[in-house]
């Protein structure tokens, strides 16, 4: 008999054997992982693959991110209280949710109309009423409501686009899953108090595109 689906073991197992192994080792990114139940925002057909090490189908042919990358992304970010965060490409809500818990607003854009209702509906029953969702282009950013201490790139990218760089406040962070599959990294960069940015790439990786980030052109002299 196969024994019925335990999500409180699950969620154990996968902060255990997945989270902590990948260097994340923050108590509140821990303690945030056990309470804000990644299964609420998974599609009720993946529901017992929720905390499995492997990117989750959504709506429209997205994912969602791997739950140790996502953790990752929070340990390294290294939130505050006070920061205003904007993310680009809100999938499934559950990034959103958890970096509503560690900051004060986050402001988070999805471009596919679909993964936007799907992520309302989930980010209001989980009560996060800090966490705007907005249907718009994310890789232009919110220009009118920079600048912002946080952004988060949900998703790989060739390159980070200036216009989101140049929406960071001064001491700002961004992280964005960099590069062309297979090889991927991820990559931080702080807007620096000179006025010029800081990158670090500490950990390799792989993700989806995002929708809307523009290919490096193939064509050569």
């Amino acid at each position: 008999m196969i024994p019925a689906f335990n999500p409180h073991q699950a969620r154990f197992n996968m902060i255990e054997q997945q989270i902590r192994p990948w260097d994340v080792n923050k108590p509140l990114v821990l303690e945030l992982l056990g309470r804000v139940h990644r299964n609420d925002f998974v599609p009720d057909a993946y529901k017992e693959l929720a905390f499995a090490d492997m990117e989750i189908p959504l709506p429209e042919g997205q994912c969602m991110l791997t739950p140790k990358v996502e953790a990752r992304i929070l340990n390294d970010l290294n939130l505050k209280p006070t920061d205003r965060v904007l993310e680009v490409g809100t999938g499934s809500g559950f990034m959103a949710a958890l970096l509503g818990h560690l900051s004060a607003s986050v402001l988070t854009l999805e471009v596919n109309p679909v993964l936007f209702e799907y992520a309302k509906r989930r980010l209001s029953s989980a009560q996060m009423s800090n966490v705007e969702v907005r249907l718009a282009d994310g890789s232009k950013g919110a220009l009118n409501d920079a600048p912002f201490d946080v952004i988060v790139l949900s998703g790989s990218v060739p390159e980070v686009p200036s216009a989101l760089l140049n929406q960071l406040a001064p001491g700002g962070r961004l992280f964005a899953i960099v590069g062309q599959d297979p090889v991927m990294r991820g990559q931080f960069v702080t807007h620096s108090a000179n006025q010029t940015f800081d990158v670090a790439q500490p950990w390799d990786t792989l993700a989806p595109r995002l929708i809307g980030f523009k290919e490096p052109s193939q064509f050569h002299f």
